[in-house]
């Protein structure tokens, strides 16, 4: 038996797949070059990545059915990978390669989209398509028809359409600014990008498969807005911003998304690092696995072992308030929701491993203990809506 064979095995592979299981999968990116040391992040030779298909047909137990060799990157936001509404297709952006430099590697921006077949047998990598440098966030419009990605080298939105399975790239939309994450509207008429280094959010206009950016459409956010997410009816964007530092709280702003001038009307912060982001299926629930101090250096003040997981409610006006919390592993960075909503999976990059909660009255109550990973999982996502 050869070695990628043994790994699938002991991660609970199934060995017959049928087609409409695809509709409860997850995408999880492992990323095996970056480590951390007590001085912080060193890069190291590639080759290892992968990205696992997680089966949450049964939410309480997730169950890994396959793994592509594919490369993924801690360097970007952890939305760099969906999949289609329909269940088909995943799209996974890589943000860097690791190259050789003396005894060192060194990270330099990269420029592919990984399509892979869902419905496939095991599932397959189909295609590579070449988008904008450094593709980071990416979302995927209501109808499946479009895709988007944050390119932070680039500058840049790439605009992709998905027909029939067929991924291609119709060309990038210049914003000047290094683009972190983004997220398309339900109707497919806007869509909302992180401008990370600039503070502020972009607002797109989308006619069909034409998205244009009108610079003085411009939303201020707080510091560093690094990941983005939509409530399903449409009318809240709540930018998530991680530039505060040093154990300083970080903020989610809430943007009115509707009427011709989309703008901030509430803020709030969850606590330090909230990187990892994502509302609910049925829009109730808001949640983030803070970093607090577990990616810290060693020497650090506010150094911590593990993150934490913040439940918020969302309510009348965008506003959110905080439910429950949960203890987490170190640097966690993932997190996604079972598509009925009642439970959240968050992975946690030191440890290798994926924590499953049941939201409870608003408290997230983990299931189980820790499942293992065969790697370091740096990007979770599930199904566009």
């Amino acid at each position: 038996m050869n070695m990628r064979a043994a790994l699938m095995m002991s991660c609970g592979v199934l060995a017959a797949t049928p087609a409409w299981a695809s509709i409860h999968d997850i995408l999880i990116g492992l990323d095996a070059k970056i480590t951390y040391e007590a001085n912080g992040p060193v890069n190291g030779a590639p080759g290892n990545d992968a990205v696992l298909i997680m089966d949450v047909s049964n939410p309480a137990r997730p169950k890994i059915r396959a793994s592509l060799p594919l490369m993924n990157s801690l360097l970007g936001p952890p939305t760099n990978l969906q999949i289609t509404p329909d269940g088909k297709l995943g799209l996974v952006a890589n943000s860097v390669v690791h190259n050789q430099d003396g005894a060192t590697w060194k990270s330099t921006p990269d420029n592919k989209l990984f399509v892979i077949d869902l419905n496939a047998n095991p599932p397959k990598l189909t295609d590579t398509v070449t988008v904008g440098m450094q593709p980071s966030g990416l979302a995927i419009s209501h109808k499946g028809d479009l895709a988007l990605i944050a390119n932070r080298n680039g500058k840049s939105v790439s605009v992709l359409s998905i027909q029939n399975g067929v991924v291609k790239s119709l060309g990038d939309v210049p914003l000047e600014q290094e683009a972190a994450a983004v997220v398309i509207t339900p109707d497919g008429k806007r869509a909302f990008v992180c401008l990370n280094q600039v503070n502020k959010i972009a607002v797109l206009s989308i006619d069909g498969q034409t998205v244009t950016y009108d610079k003085s459409m411009d939303i201020p956010s707080a510091f560093n807005p690094y990941n983005i997410d939509i409530t399903p009816d449409g009318k809240y964007v709540i930018a998530s911003n991680t530039g505060a530092q040093k154990n300083n709280g970080d903020a989610e702003v809430i943007i009115d998304a509707t009427g011709p001038h989309p703008h901030v009307v509430d803020i709030m912060s969850p606590g330090n690092g909230p990187e990892g982001f994502a509302i609910s299926p049925n829009g109730k629930w808001a949640a983030t696995p803070l970093l607090l101090g577990s990616g810290a250096k060693t020497s650090d003040w506010f150094k911590t072992k593990g993150g934490e997981l913040v439940v918020m409610s969302v309510g009348p006006g965008g506003k959110m308030t905080i439910t429950g919390k949960a203890p987490l592993g170190g640097l966690p960075e993932g997190i996604a929701y079972s598509p009925d909503s009642n439970y959240i999976y968050v992975g946690n990059y030191f440890d290798k491993d994926l924590q499953v909660f049941r939201i409870v009255n608003g408290k997230p109550e983990q299931i189980g203990p820790n499942m293992k990973l065969p790697g370091q999982p740096a990007s979770m996502r599930g199904l566009a809506r």
